[in-house]
């Protein structure tokens, strides 16, 4: 049997507990890098004209956003923070504790859920300019301290390629 690794737990919490919602899982072994990509899609029934971040326009019948949440490896990986909802740095081959992949796989839904409200609300609204998903670092720690001391302290090493 294969060893457990951060990769494999986190993608076998998300199957289990957010089948309901389409989220991607993106391991660029070059950068240590591994991205959670969430989707929101949302029906544009006026086809009302929308710029997204990088300039592009559309009138798209179905709105479809990604972000994403990065775990990366803070001696190894170059990124630029601010192109995620938020990035998470792990302890190089060390990986990251059970706690923080609980925690995030319990923050999800409740990001997800806000995060399709506020979008259905952006296009129906001609009062709000902007839609962003919104990550709150203290929910998270506050998650990951409610986890068992066991899952605190144990770790799932980064994947070997």
């Amino acid at each position: 049997m294969a060893k457990e690794t951060m990769l494999s737990y986190l993608d076998t919490q998300l199957n289990k507990k957010l089948a309901d919602y389409d989220i991607a899982l993106d391991w660029d072994t070059k950068n240590h890098t591994i991205e959670i990509v969430v989707r929101l899609f949302a029906e544009n029934k006026t086809q009302i004209s929308l710029d997204d971040a990088t300039g592009v326009t559309s009138e798209e019948e179905v709105i479809e956003f990604e972000d994403g949440i990065l775990l990366y490896d803070q001696k190894k990986s170059k990124i630029d923070s601010e192109d995620y909802l938020t990035a998470l740095a792990f302890e190089g081959k060390k990986g990251v504790s059970k706690a923080l992949i609980h925690a995030l796989v319990r923050y999800l839904p409740e990001i997800l859920t806000t995060g399709q409200d506020d979008l259905l609300d952006f296009l129906l609204s001609d009062e709000i300019e902007v839609f962003e998903l919104h990550f709150d670092q203290a929910v998270f720690e506050q998650y990951i301290n409610e986890e068992s001391e066991q899952a605190k302290t144990t770790f799932l090493p980064y994947p070997s390629y």
